[in-house]
This record gives C-alpha cells, sequence and structure tokens, in this order.
C-alpha cells in the first residue's frame, strides 16, 4: 500500500512538473552578452574580475533570478568562474545589467598561456556559458555566447 501511494504521489508531481513546463510555451531564452572585464586588486595569488553582463529579456513576465553560475572559456580552457545570487528582477521585454565577481583558474591560465605562446594565433575563440535559475519549479536556463577575439586589429 504505502508503495502504491509513493509511486502515485511521484507520477502526480511528474504531472505538475509538466503541466507548469507548458504554461509558457511561448518563452524565449534570454540573451546574455559581456559587456566589459575589469581586473580586481586580489589578495591571493588567483587574479579576481569585475564582469558586467547584460541580460535582454524578450518574454512579456519578468524574470526573478534566483541565482547565476557561469564560466568564461579562452580557446577551450575554463579561465573565469563564478556564482551570483543578489540579482535584480528584469521585467518583461526589458534588458537588464549585472555585475559579478569572477575568480581566475590559475592553472587553466598556465595552461591557456603556454598554449597562446606556443601558436602564432590571429584570434582567440572566447565561450561564455551561463545558467540562470528562476527558482521554484521552472526549469534553470542555460544560455551562451561564442565568438573570437580578434588579436591582429582592425583591418581596414
Amino acid at each position: 500500500m504505502y508503495r502504491r501511494t509513493r509511486t502515485l504521489i511521484v507520477y502526480a508531481a511528474l504531472l505538475m512538473i509538466t503541466g507548469c513546463a507548458t504554461l509558457h510555451p511561448d518563452f524565449e531564452t534570454p540573451t546574455v552578452t559581456v559587456t566589459a572585464i575589469r581586473a580586481l586588486p586580489s589578495e591571493s595569488i588567483a587574479p579576481r574580475f569585475e564582469i558586467d553582463l547584460q541580460i535582454i529579456n524578450p518574454n512579456r513576465t519578468a524574470l526573478n533570478l534566483h541565482g547565476i553560475a557561469y564560466s568564461l572559456k579562452l580557446e577551450g580552457y575554463k579561465i573565469l568562474t563564478g556564482v551570483a545570487n543578489d540579482l535584480p528582477i528584469i521585467d518583461g521585454y526589458s534588458e537588464g545589467d549585472v555585475t559579478l565577481i569572477a575568480t581566475t583558474s590559475l592553472l587553466s591560465s598556465i595552461r591557456f598561456f603556454a598554449d597562446l605562446m606556443n601558436a602564432q594565433r590571429g584570434a582567440i575563440a572566447y565561450e561564455l556559458e551561463a545558467k540562470l535559475d528562476l527558482g521554484g519549479f521552472r526549469p534553470n536556463i542555460h544560455v551562451g555566447e561564442k565568438g573570437e577575439i580578434n588579436l591582429s586589429g582592425p583591418t581596414h
């Protein structure tokens, strides 16, 4: 009897979660872009950086962010990582700026710079990955931005 009741509760919970996910079928993934990176004074060996992100909400409902986890990779090396939980509410059809503190992975940074010194590159590939936590039963939103940083300067 207990086992059957427990199974029934699990199925009911799954149906509720699935039902909540379909309440907003027209939900669009927000856009997250890096707008600035600044070095911060550090008291340890690992440098710290302040990263400004711009989050664009293309939806009618506000984004009430409970947390964000993020990483920045250069040439596949995870260089910066961090988390934040003191985030603004981003109203529907608007954008908001978020400032995060990131810590450098010292070993990944050393490997990246060694690789950079060994290979002549005209550009460095970067990748930003962020997980936005909306709280409650709402699923996390995973966003990313990829691109290249041109090292040879502007072309005319």
